[in-house]
């Protein structure tokens, strides 16, 4: 077939600039392998006079996105606009509707709205493809809805924000504060002005929700997604981490057993010989585990214009040579909607970190609000005392569910000792 692949582009900023950069420069090689050319005949974007490093020879410009899928030529609508909702929701709408393919690197839209738009992409017969919207330039949507395909997933993890992960592995490589590595990431462009989304853990919930639907076949549901950034982690926890002989890292985890699903973002301690601690700076890594293939891992640049391109035009290629699979692996009719499991219902080992004041009698109310909880403790830190005569309390768990452990420290939280709110992390063994 060599009738081109018509393309328009809705959003110019860094990764559809950096999406027709790559089908333009690697035009002749994405040709061959397609079997035909691809051409983009429209773009949108309210700027125009800016140096995108491109050429706009016969392309239309648009400066109203939402006109340009009404009217230009083209088979396949690419939305790099980004936000869950407003025009970047209405263009993909609009264009399904006209039964053109969608590619897009939105992943807040599919998370919110992923099931809706997938019904109306079967209903017409056409593409909703969304490689780019997690991990970058990780190809792992393709590997669990494709290669993967014979295999029950019983657990993804992985670590999903490269901004977080650059943070938390500079503390510990530095030994600085999380405010002045946050100032430090976002003037390298790493983390946005204002980085909510990312410190937040809503970018990685976000994309962890979309991972559980590809891999348990389940309708997409960020609200089920239990939710913790990185705020809270202090230097002093991640030198107290390397004491203990682990790692920090914001993880995504979502777990599939027994007709239920647990999912959920939080900061965790995993030990160095997992495969997730070694990934740091602004790389993502994803571990998925199947009944028949075991443990596979995926690691790679997981943001930017050159990666997250790659992952566009990986979809638009597939859409040029007349491969189609479900948006979410199975037909939307067989997507299953499980039971989710709380968080406090989880049984591990965890992280605790108490700052109290140095008085007699202050271990003896730990103990007891642990031992009455049933939480049995597996090893403790004490320093000396500030100048305040306060000290920090460290304590690792031995496995118990989580609610228990939460009880206790509700307890403590009360105790005029206490002088901050107790901070938790779980250690995951991911075993």
């Amino acid at each position: 077939m060599n009738t081109p692949l018509k393309i328009a582009i809705a959003g110019l900023g860094t990764v559809g600039s950096g999406t027709l950069q790559l089908l333009q420069a690697n035009a002749d090689l994405i040709a061959a392998r397609c079997g035909r050319p691809v051409r983009v005949t429209a773009v949108a974007d309210q700027v125009k006079n800016k140096d995108r490093g491109v050429s706009f020879d016969g392309i239309s410009w648009y400066d109203d996105a939402e006109a340009m899928v009404a009217n230009a030529d083209a088979d396949v609508v690419v939305e790099l606009i980004g936000g869950a909702h407003g025009v970047a929701k209405r263009i993909v709408e609009a264009a399904l509707a006209r039964k053109r393919h969608v590619v897009t690197a939105n992943k807040a839209m599919l998370a919110h709205h992923g099931l809706a738009l997938a019904q109306v992409a079967e209903s017409g017969g056409v593409t909703l493809a969304y490689e780019a919207a997690v991990a970058g330039g990780i190809p792992i949507i393709k590997a669990m809805r494709e290669g993967l395909v014979a295999n029950r997933i019983s657990r993804v993890s992985g670590i999903l924000n490269g901004t977080c992960n650059y943070i938390l592995s500079t503390m510990r490589a530095t030994g600085r504060d999380f405010g002045d590595v946050l100032r430090e990431a976002q003037e390298l462009g790493y983390a946005e002005a204002d980085p909510a989304f990312d410190i937040d853990g809503v970018d990685a919930a976000h994309k962890l929700a979309i991972l559980a639907a590809v891999a348990f076949g389940t309708r997409v549901d960020f609200g089920a997604v239990s939710v913790e950034g990185i705020r809270n982690v202090t230097a002093t926890d991640i030198q107290y981490a390397d004491e203990f002989g682990y790692r920090i890292k914001l993880l995504g985890i979502a777990e599939c057993a027994d007709g239920t699903m647990s999912l959920r973002v939080s900061p965790c301690l995993i030990t160095p010989d997992m495969p997730l601690a070694a990934v740091d700076g602004v790389f993502n890594a994803i571990v998925a585990e199947g009944d028949f293939v075991g443990r596979s891992v995926y690691e790679g640049r997981g943001a930017g214009a050159r990666p997250t391109a790659s992952a566009v035009v990986a979809d638009i290629a597939d859409i040029a040579m007349g491969r189609r699979v479900p948006t979410f692996g199975v037909p939307v009719a067989a997507l299953r909607q499980l039971a989710v499991r709380p968080l406090d219902a989880r049984v591990g080992a965890s992280y605790v970190r108490l700052a109290v004041v140095d008085r007699p009698g202050v271990f003896a109310d730990i103990a007891t609000a642990f031992r009455d909880e049933s939480v049995s403790m597996e090893s403790v830190l004490q320093r000396g005392r500030n100048a305040n005569a306060n000290v920090n309390v460290v304590i690792v768990t031995h496995e118990s569910e989580d609610a228990a452990l939460i009880r206790a420290l509700q307890r403590l939280q009360n105790n005029a000792a206490v002088i901050e709110p107790p901070h938790m992390m779980r250690i995951e063994t991911l075993q």
